[in-house]
């Protein structure tokens, strides 16, 4: 089969980025061996879109079949049944059976019909709504995967799922007998701000960088979320008509992501509640004390999974190694629904709120500070770019830093956004600020910088060069402290390059 150019136009006028995702599906199509393939990512962030949009573009035999959320084991055999029959027999269905390994029997005979030559394409979507329990799926997996579909060159197996921690678990690190059988695992990520931006070119939405800046920090990178944003309005007005208004499509969209994931969200949700409260991060044990959940162990577990499913992101200070683990909301959108949403809940469905109800409270002071935290989490997101931007080496060690001295000690704490520990002797410390305008610094502000960087050359003990650089959103006002103590600076502009 010849490999198709990620760029070619029956693809790129169907999917927006993904070039790399692209290349490495289209190999494996191609490839001269069967294949297992596992996909993960967050709820909504586009797998089964690019996975139908690539195989429609490919000379293949697509069968495509997808789990029901809450359905029996009958009802996912069912579709299964359904699916064969679409596929192979161009009929309604063939009869459903009462056990997965013989559904997969009629798969497999399906799939010995189709000519030697042709490619096959198995794709279960949202596996783990599929594995019911008591339903043997995965043992059924195991079997035919091992003694038939492994040694067919024509298969490709691709098993994608929302669940991420579910497909972490089950499939790729499976201790059974699909141990080591997966063959490629894609972890796919929300877009980044230069995709975001190509997506709305793409619909004919002209927002300038400011104006999708402000919508990121509430949507995130989630394409669906990006698909309900209207031509000719300002990312405030589509604020407004997406969170505020009684039909806006995220106003029930935290409890339907958790319950979707989940099969008792509570405890997950509660533990998201928690973290959101803590600007800088919570620690674990002091997380685990204020959860008041009855099992430490699985408190960890469910961090882990939050983690895995792209909600939260643990950090180690920089040089605590595995001491000192904390953490933070890692979606935007869940973090805005939590501050922002919920409190209003009530008003909002009684259809209290008016319209322009969220440009006004985008003028207040409260929203500017939350915007400045949320700039932070996306300028976590945006490290390669700023790695470019200040020309650091790739072979740098990313981290943050923190310092919070004993109740009795007579020391000031202090917090350093991001830095790179570089390979060449020197450690670049970043100060992140969201503002409207050039970001200035006095005389005030540079003597807390300044401090700032003594705490932590005292601390860390470090004998290596620090440089300080800024990332802003409006650029850096040229002042006699700036051109002193900073040597190099990240604009909004750069966050959007293409890497």
């Amino acid at each position: 089969m010849a490999k198709k150019n990620p760029t070619t136009k029956n693809v790129t006028e169907k999917i927006i980025g993904r070039l790399r995702e692209q290349e490495l599906l289209q190999d494996l199509i191609a490839s001269k061996k069967s294949e297992f393939i596992a996909i993960y990512g967050r709820r909504r962030v586009g797998k089964t879109y690019l996975i139908k949009n690539i195989m429609d573009s490919l000379p293949c035999v697509f069968f495509h079949v997808t789990g029901l959320q809450k359905g029996s084991s009958k009802e996912q055999l069912e579709e299964f049944a359904k699916q064969i029959g679409t596929t192979f027999y161009q009929s309604p269905s063939i009869i459903p059976r009462e056990r997965w390994r013989d559904a997969f029997e009629d798969l497999t005979q399906a799939i010995n019909k189709i000519p030697k030559e042709k490619t096959v394409v198995l794709f279960f979507d949202e596996f783990p709504w599929m594995a019911t329990p008591r339903s043997r799926l995965l043992p059924a997996l195991e079997l035919y995967w091992n003694r038939y579909w492994v040694f067919d060159k024509r298969i490709k197996l691709i098993i994608c799922g929302s669940a991420t921690s579910w497909i972490i678990e089950n499939i790729i690190n499976n201790k059974g007998g699909l141990h080591n059988r997966v063959t490629r695992t894609i972890q796919l990520k929300p877009f980044s701000l230069h995709e975001t931006e190509s997506f709305l070119k793409e619909h004919q939405i002209r927002l300038n960088h400011r104006q999708i800046l402000d919508l990121y920090t509430v949507l995130g990178g989630v394409p669906l979320y990006w698909s309900f944003i209207r031509k000719g309005r300002s990312a405030q007005q589509s604020i407004d008509e997406l969170c505020f208004q009684s039909d806006g499509p995220l106003v029930k969209e935290f409890g339907r992501l958790f319950a979707s994931l989940f099969e008792d969200p509570k405890p997950y949700t509660d533990l998201i509640r928690i973290i959101a409260k803590h600007r800088y991060g919570v620690g674990q044990s002091e997380l685990i004390t204020q959860s008041k959940l009855p099992d430490g162990g699985n408190t960890v577990r469910r961090l882990h999974q939050l983690e895995e499913a792209g909600f939260i992101t643990s950090l180690v200070p920089y040089g605590h190694k595995d001491k000192g683990i904390y953490y933070v909301i890692d979606d935007e959108y869940s973090l805005f629904y939590l501050r922002w949403i919920e409190p209003n809940l009530k008003i909002i469905a009684k259809k209290a709120i008016n319209n322009g109800f969220w440009t006004s409270k985008s003028n207040q002071p409260a929203w500017k500070v939350w915007a400045g935290y949320a700039f932070e989490s996306i300028c976590y997101k945006h490290i390669d770019q700023i790695r470019q931007a200040l020309n650091i080496d790739a072979g740098s060690i990313v981290g943050t830093w923190r310092y919070s001295p004993r109740a009795k000690e007579n020391q000031d704490g202090t917090q350093i956004d991001l830095l790179f520990d570089r390979p060449d002797g020197a450690i670049t410390i970043c100060e992140i600020k969201c503002s409207d305008n050039l970001f200035a610094i006095d005389k005030v502000y540079s003597q807390d910088l300044l401090k700032k960087m003594e705490i932590f050359r005292r601390h860390t003990r470090t004998k290596k060069q620090l440089f300080l650089s800024m990332v802003t959103t409006g650029g850096l006002k040229p002042t006699m402290y700036s051109e002193e103590i900073v040597t190099n600076q990240v604009t909004l502009e750069d966050l959007f390059k293409e890497i």
